[in-house]
């Protein structure tokens, strides 16, 4: 039996996630929809949905699903009352809700593996182990500047060049530190650089890890740009191009000299982990350092709160929360197999 855990990309904004998404939604077995914005904002409303194993809960749950703008259910073009008759006689988790949605949407494509793609998820693994215990990551890592770089000219960023650089070494952190701590096999990290020089070589260790079979049509993510990336995020342009390494180190052209030396002041020794060379900017004067320290520590400040508040809403949790649809979902949750029902791979 072929592997049916979810998959999840994430990386730092603008580190490359859409192109990696394409990539795997062209696989012929995986199906990566447009970044959507239920997963975590269900999980944080959990208590508000009460108790699963009513029905009628069940049925609030998806309602509030795929009827609200912001989580960009509509994006996904998929029968809003399907779903939601799908949601109500699906097991009553709240990762079985949730995957169920993604589920449709590889039923939509023909596809049978399904998964999720959203940058900031590096920060909600713990999040989404609980939601998909056997879930597979896919990190992505680009070079810090160049992150920096296309943030500051996305129209939708409204922070600070200090936020951007925060943003990359909280990413990178939790690749050096956190990453090693999720379950064995449920980890793979790959460069920007080396996918967009290599497609093919960086493309078939990550099928290896996932344990799905290299599909040429991978490396060719611009096929499916216009099925899986909404037309109205034309920050997205170049996803419906050939691949590319012409934007590595744009950073270049793109940050003036202050900027420079405030990201490797700042990125330095993680630039230099992951094999960024340095230009050797002069150290970034004394006040700009303080306000990304400042930027740095309020955001350090807002995590340590949501972790806080998360551990005491667990206390209050009326129903388990991991997703009952994958062969080894089934299995960690401790329902009976059907008989004669084939042995699933780890994946």
């Amino acid at each position: 039996m072929k592997p049916d855990r979810p998959i999840f990309v994430l990386g730092c904004p603008r580190s490359g996630t859409t192109m990696l998404q394409l990539m795997l939604h062209a696989h012929p077995r995986i199906a990566i929809p447009p970044e959507t914005r239920f997963m975590v904002s269900a999980y944080q409303r959990r208590l508000q949905f009460g108790d699963l194993n009513d029905s009628e809960r069940r049925r609030e749950l998806a309602e509030w699903v795929v009827n609200r703008s912001q989580t960009r259910f509509h994006e996904l073009k998929l029968d809003r009352e399907e779903v939601v008759r799908q949601i109500v006689a699906g097991p009553p988790t709240l990762g079985s809700a949730l995957g169920i949605v993604l589920r449709a949407y590889a039923a939509r494509h023909g596809k049978p593996r399904w998964g999720d793609k959203r940058p900031s998820y590096f920060q909600y693994t713990d999040v989404l182990l609980r939601l998909f215990p056997d879930a597979q990551f896919v990190h992505l890592i680009r070079d810090g500047r160049d992150c920096v770089a296309s943030l500051k000219e996305m129209p939708w960023y409204t922070g600070s060049v200090y936020s951007a650089v925060s943003a990359w070494a909280e990413a990178i952190d939790f690749a050096r530190h956190g990453a090693p701590k999720l379950p064995e096999g449920s980890y793979h990290e790959l460069r920007y650089e080396d996918l967009t020089t290599d497609p093919e070589a960086h493309l078939r260790r990550l099928c290896e890890f996932l344990g799905e079979d290299f599909d040429p049509a991978m490396c060719e993510p611009s096929a499916v740009a216009g099925i899986a990336v909404p037309a109205h995020k034309t920050w997205h342009a170049r996803t419906h191009g050939a691949v590319t390494s012409e934007r590595t180190g744009s950073w270049r052209q793109r940050l003036d000299g202050g900027e420079v030396s405030l990201c490797e002041s700042v990125l330095g020794d993680r630039l230099e982990t992951y094999g960024y060379e340095l230009s050797g900017a002069p150290k970034v004067d004394t006040s700009r350092m303080v306000s990304y320290e400042r930027t740095a520590a309020k955001r350090k400040l807002a995590r340590v709160k949501r972790v806080a508040f998360d551990r005491l809403i667990r206390l209050r949790e009326p129903n388990p929360l991991g997703a009952r649809l994958t062969s080894a979902q089934i299995v960690l949750a401790g329902v009976p197999m059907p008989r004669n029902a084939p042995v699933a791979v780890n994946g």
